[in-house]
């Protein structure tokens, strides 16, 4: 059939396959009959029912039913401390659910009085599911379906964002199998609320990567407006911008994107300005978080006898750490040969403000999850950073468990071990942004430009003449506005 059918019916794309394409993967393809043969063409026959799509939504399901699998012990027995620690089951749900009024009917951002710790569109979804919870009160019953509400949302949610991966990687659609199986997701998924913020960004990259700026303005307004990290997006689309001339595809965007924050921020900000801000004042007053730098220096330096770090004095080293690591990615994007791809700056932007940030929560992981499938789609890579990740995971739970019980320290894990985890855990995100640094000074690395690609997740960027370089190292070799209006 494939050696009959005429050449104008072929009109879908041949797909990448990883057990051709990934040196690993056809490895341990070896273990079942080996890699895809020569003679198969997936994205022109048919497979029939098990699409891409659809097998990624089977791997997704399944990867979720693991994560609720291991939260068992605390539907069984309950989210106390500290045993939901030492049973690595703590969620944010359950703990907000009996402390932030949402088992007693208050409605975060609408009712007077009532301060919620997270931006305006999470505390929305947060009050929603808790009117879905019949009854009153924060027994355990209430608690126990306030979470399952949540995490069959989460799953869901998950589930969209794979697919609007997969759809964003075009010819490379398995690379999405990393978000639908994902260890880091796995263990962090039903945390807290953060998928959906991961969710509104991919469909905000989806969008983008097919032109539609509008779109893509909007679900990334959505996101800021859940959590702030898709803003970062922006900044990767303006330096882009700038290089290959296209203001507009910013100026869309970014306005796009302003509108849909501020028709979810507007009413909580009017309503109560009071409870708008509670977020913003607490994330500013707020002391090093669990597992981020600052915590792990104020860990050493109380065991050492040296002056903790204070929340003013980390706010300014984390801002002006975080600017530092903008202004070398913008250097680098403007700078070498070749232009980057979008979610390469993308990752690089994201991960600096995690690395630099005063918190780094346990589920902060699946941020870059998904940027990593499009920025640096490697198995190999992302499976030692999903293993480090698991590590610090297990480590944070292990030492929290120790804080909350006051068990001595030999029948818990000391304080030394998870600082180990920590960096650990810096270490592998600075290696994959050096992976990714790599790729974009030596393009012909980069496997998604294979085969004469250039920028399939860029929408309006991809195949764009530079318009703006500077060459630092031979500065004639430059292309600046003027000049390259004129050589036009």
């Amino acid at each position: 059939m494939q050696e009959t059918m005429p050449p104008e019916h072929r009109k879908r794309t041949r797909l990448v396959i990883p057990s051709r394409d990934d040196l690993l993967l056809r490895n341990f393809t070896e273990l079942v009959g080996g890699p895809l043969g020569r003679r198969a063409a997936p994205g022109i026959v048919s497979p029939g029912f098990f699409t891409v799509e659809r097998v990624l939504v089977l791997l997704t399901v399944a990867a979720a039913v693991v994560g609720l699998l291991m939260k068992g012990y605390c539907r069984s027995k309950g989210w106390e401390s500290p045993g939901q620690f030492y049973a690595t089951c703590y969620s944010d749900f359950p703990e907000l659910f009996r402390n932030r009024g949402l088992g007693d009917g208050a409605f975060p951002f609408v009712t007077a009085g009532s301060f919620f710790e997270y931006p305006v569109l999470m505390g929305l979804i947060a009050g929603v599911t808790a009117l879905l919870i019949p009854g009153h009160g924060t027994d355990n019953a209430r608690v126990l379906a306030y979470f399952d509400v949540n995490a069959t949302l989460i799953a869901a949610v998950w589930i969209v964002t794979v697919l609007a991966t997969a759809r964003t990687a075009r010819r490379r659609a398995w690379d999405a199998a990393m978000v639908a199986v994902a260890p880091g997701i796995i263990l962090a998924g039903f945390i807290n609320w953060d998928m959906w913020a991961v969710a509104l960004l991919a469909l905000g990259m989806y969008f983008f990567s097919r032109d539609k700026l509008l779109l893509a303005g909007i679900f990334i307004g959505l996101g800021t407006a859940t959590k702030l990290y898709p803003l970062l997006v922006l900044g990767a689309v303006l330096l882009l911008a700038l290089r290959t001339g296209k203001p507009r595809a910013f100026l869309v965007t970014a306005g796009a994107a302003v509108v849909s924050w501020l028709a979810v921020n507007l009413p909580a900000a009017l309503g109560d300005p009071a409870a708008w801000k509670y977020f913003y004042q607490f994330t500013e007053s707020r002391p090093a978080g669990y597992s981020s730098p600052w915590f792990a220096y104020n860990l050493v330096a109380g065991r050492l006898g040296w002056k903790p770090l204070e929340a003013a004095a980390i706010n300014g080293l984390a801002l002006n750490l975080f600017l530092l690591a903008c202004v070398l990615i913008a250097i680098l994007a403007l700078a070498v040969p070749r232009r980057p791809r979008l979610a390469q700056l993308v990752f690089l932007i994201v991960a600096a403000f995690i690395l630099t940030n005063k918190v780094y929560s346990p589920q902060f992981v699946i941020w870059l999850v998904p940027l990593l499938a499009l920025a640096r789609p490697r198995w190999r890579d992302f499976l030692v950073w999903q293993a480090i990740e698991g590590l610090h995971w297990a480590a944070i739970w292990m030492y929290l468990g120790q804080v909350t019980s006051g068990g001595p320290t030999q029948h818990n894990l000391d304080m030394p071990y998870y600082v180990l985890a920590v960096v650990a855990h810096m270490l592998a995100t600075g290696y994959l942004m050096a992976r990714i640094v790599w790729d974009i000074c030596d393009p012909a690395r980069d496997v998604v430009r294979r085969g004469g690609i250039d920028d399939p997740h860029g929408g309006p960027f991809d195949g764009a003449a530079d318009r703006l370089r500077v060459a630092l190292l031979h500065p004639r070799a430059s292309v600046l506005p003027r000049r390259a209006g004129a050589g036009g």
